[in-house]
């Protein structure tokens, strides 16, 4: 965990926030790149479960925290399944 976090200070480093919660829109197209698996995963998750762009950029944004935490350059399929399952559970305890 600390090792993931060194990682996103070392990525935003000088660009005025530290950590991938605080991405902006914009910057999610830069720092979030993802296999076109992922992508795919994404795209049906949004559509079956009728989520909203700011979903789509959470959940995005989860996907880059787990890849990290995993060691991974680039955000896979597993990662974003992860990151929907918990999406998914949010929405159960949650309303």
């Amino acid at each position: 965990m600390v090792q993931a976090r060194r990682i996103q200070q070392q990525r935003f480093a000088g660009r005025g926030f530290f950590c991938n919660a605080h991405m902006k829109p914009k910057d999610l197209r830069t720092y979030c790149s993802t296999s076109r698996e992922a992508r795919e995963l994404l795209k049906s998750a949004i559509t079956q479960l009728s989520l909203s762009g700011r979903a789509y950029d959470r959940i995005l944004k989860l996907s880059r925290t787990i890849a990290d935490l995993a060691g991974a350059e680039q955000i896979d399929v597993v990662h974003v399944a992860e990151a929907i399952q918990y999406r998914s559970l949010d929405r159960k305890l949650w309303g």
